[in-house]
């Protein structure tokens, strides 16, 4: 039986947001478990939606011995901190070295972290495990569907294995996938030859779901050529967000064969690239969404994606523009979540449920041009903020957004957070007593995640473009260090200097 290293490293870093994600921020782990070292993954990450959970179940299974090292995890942000990268990737490379010998590392990675000193996080991550086991010990990696892949990421790992769900249920699935293909390099029978190809446009984030076409109809035909060819696929969109050589999509692959590899991989670029224009779609302004949203028929919730705010892509989650737009509106049965505003939830809890008081309302992280929304709010609820997500997403996930507060202005509430979390799972509202099923309009601080647990109880979903750091457009972020030629969106201008 084999020792196997496991590890895990997250972020997926937005380069034009305003906050970076310093190594606190990785201890505390936002949405997922704070930083994890030794024994406590087998207890920490048991039924989790993760790679790292997948990982543990399948390689545990085959008997092999398990040596946990590493794993944390922030939420998307601006870069990492030199620090906090070097303070986690040393910790796991201590721990590595510690264990050695080792048969095997299966590393959980997202794939698209750029930190203050780094363009390529992960890239830098395989390179340093690989000089410390050697060129014949096999790494295997799980990435993100939103890895900007880097030809260093594809040379020092052996196989690298990305999700094909967004929003990503299929977390858990992906690591029990890139074991197998790590059992398989164990065992005699691996894929040696890989094969790499770029994407020559930038795919806007709302339109990389695998819910809607094109992105579902590439997936099922990725599922079938791989089954045809027998090459281990992978298509990851990538982060638009980062500007870097390397940010967008990727199609990589493996296989015994290394010329029906390179022609497999070209072969499903070709048909991705076909589908160029059919990346995009209707965005509103926040007044044009509202009002579609009022017009609706008012028996199931519209769903109003406030997509340019979204935590998960390095958002602050305390914008205000939506709320704006809801309140001049006069809407009525209306939600919103998630509000990131501790010193509103702390003073929610100092007055107490029912009590009204006038408060400056999330705009506080300094986010270039934003400002709080004042008004006269009613406490309608207020909770611990620990609850269990219950959605395809974060099913399973013991949350723990610190003291969380209803707050009420006319016919729109709002769900005040402690802590930042994209507003994926019906729980965040159903911790505080609203049934998200009963709103007329439920305005969410999430590009595509959100999909997963509310598109089956929406009327529509319209995506939105009020203010905030992850722009709805890639051809409105300011790029400066793109490769060039590379279109800043889908049959777009190409990128130049």
């Amino acid at each position: 039986m084999a020792r196997i290293a496991i590890a895990g490293l997250h972020h997926e870093t937005n380069t034009f947001a305003p906050l970076k994600a310093t190594y606190d921020d990785f201890a505390r782990g936002g949405g997922w478990p704070g930083l994890q070292r030794g024994e406590a993954f087998f207890k920490t990450f048991k039924g989790m939606n993760l790679p790292i959970a997948g990982a543990i179940e399948t390689l545990g299974a085959a008997g092999h011995t398990l040596v946990p090292l590493v794993w944390a995890a922030a939420t998307p942000s601006a870069h990492v901190t030199e620090d906090a990268y070097e303070r986690i990737v040393g910790m796991t490379l201590d721990d590595l070295k510690a264990a050695l010998p080792v048969d095997a590392v299966s590393l959980d990675l997202h794939g698209a972290m750029v930190t203050e000193h780094l363009d390529d996080g992960e890239g830098e991550l395989l390179r340093r495990v690989r000089a410390l086991i050697g060129k014949d010990v096999p790494i295997v990696a799980s990435l993100d569907l939103h890895a900007n892949v880097t030809p260093e990421m594809v040379e020092y790992a052996d196989i690298l294995v990305a999700f094909r769900t967004y929003p990503h249920v299929d977390m858990g699935a992906t690591g029990k996938r890139a074991s197998r293909a790590l059992l398989s390099l164990l065992n005699g029978g691996g894929k040696t030859h890989k094969a790499f190809e770029t994407l020559p446009f930038l795919i806007p984030l709302s339109w990389q779901c695998t819910m809607m076409e094109p992105a579902a109809g590439i997936y099922r035909e990725l599922a079938a050529i791989e089954a045809e060819t027998g090459v281990l696929l992978s298509f990851a969109p990538g982060f638009p967000a980062a500007d870097f050589a390397y940010c967008g999509g990727a199609i990589f692959g493996y296989g015994a064969d290394a010329r029906k590899t390179r022609e497999t991989v070209a072969h499903l670029a070709a048909r991705i690239i076909s589908h160029e224009k059919d990346f995009a779609g209707k965005i509103y302004t926040a007044d044009e969404g509202v009002a579609e949203a009022l017009r609706r028929p008012a028996k199931k919730p519209v769903v109003l994606a406030d997509t340019q705010d979204n935590p998960g892509a390095g958002g602050t989650s305390d914008t205000v523009g939506l709320l704006e737009a809801l309140v001049r509106a006069k809407a009525d049965r209306t939600s919103l979540a998630v509000m990131w505003d501790p010193a509103a939830a702390e003073a929610a809890h100092l007055v107490g449920q029912g009590a009204s008081f006038t408060i400056d309302l999330g705009g506080k992280s300094g986010a270039p041009g934003q400002r709080p929304f004042r008004g006269s709010f009613t406490v309608d609820g207020l909770g611990d903020g620990r609850f269990l997500g219950t959605g395809p997403m974060y099913g399973g996930a013991h949350m723990n957004l610190g003291p969380m507060a209803l707050l009420r202005i006319g016919g729109v509430r709002v769900v005040v957070a402690s802590r930042k979390v994209q507003a994926a799972d019906q729980a965040i509202f159903r911790h505080l007593g609203v049934d998200p099923t009963a709103e007329r309009i439920l305005a969410l601080k999430s590009s595509v995640h959100f999909r997963a647990d509310f598109a089956p109880i929406a009327e529509d979903i319209l995506v939105v473009k009020a203010p905030g750091a992850m722009l709805a457009d890639p051809a409105d972020f300011p790029f400066k260090r793109l490769r060039p030629g590379i279109r800043v969106n889908p049959l777009g201008r190409p990128f130049s200097a």
